[in-house]
């Protein structure tokens, strides 16, 4: 062999198989959280199984803020809107955010809107199905009561895309790029211009003398 180079010396008796991760667990973990999943929709039931409901917020930050989600509740200006107590709202499914604050108008007045929708919808029922009380659901409604199922309460849709690219109609006038370049132009040159207008005015003026 040319040069000072390392002899090599493959390492094959490693004994690789002790260190090998297998997953033949994985179709029993699946079919284990699919019990637990039924198991805890009977347990819960008729409670929703997704839990509290949510707010609609926008995300954080200029490059996600077109896009609505899931906030951690609502906040207490929300619930007074809506005339839901604030210490009654988590015994009726309503997640609430003593710290959120709302910063828009428009926002506020939509999750008002979904408290409002969800209070039409809501089945309360009593603690004591012999002594009902003030603000519970009739035996008819209770009879009707199913679980919600699907993965939210009142799933957040995303509002439509109102900023679309269109094609312009007729002849264009001007180009922006070229106004910009011309207007820096006029201003870089406009001494060297009015110099140069200034001394052929005084010559013409000299000329005709």
């Amino acid at each position: 062999m040319k040069h000072n180079n390392v002899l090599p010396n493959q390492h094959f008796r490693k004994g690789w198989q002790l260190r090998v991760k297998t997953w033949f667990d994985q179709p029993g973990k699946k079919k284990t959280r699919r019990v637990n999943r039924i198991k805890k929709a009977a347990a819960i039931a008729p409670r929703p199984i997704d839990g509290l409901f949510r707010p609609a917020v926008r995300c954080s930050t200029i490059r996600y803020n077109t896009k609505i989600r899931a906030g951690r509740g609502f906040s207490l200006d929300e619930l007074e809107a809506a005339g839901i107590n604030r210490k009654q709202a988590r015994s009726i499914g309503i997640s609430v955010d003593h710290r959120r604050k709302n910063r828009s108008v428009e926002g506020l007045q939509a999750n008002v809107e979904r408290l409002g929708e969800y209070k039409s919808k809501l089945i309360l029922f009593p603690r004591k199905l012999n002594k009902p009380k003030s603000g519970d659901s009739a035996k008819a409604d209770l009879a009707e009561a199913a679980q919600v199922s699907h993965a939210t309460v009142l799933p957040i849709v995303q509002p439509p895309e109102t900023d679309l690219f269109r094609k312009i109609e007729g002849e264009q006038k001007a180009t922006a790029y070229n106004s910009l370049r011309r207007a820096r132009a006029d201003k870089k040159y406009k001494g060297k211009r009015d110099a140069r207008a200034k001394a052929a005015a005084e010559e013409e003026k000299a000329k005709s003398k």
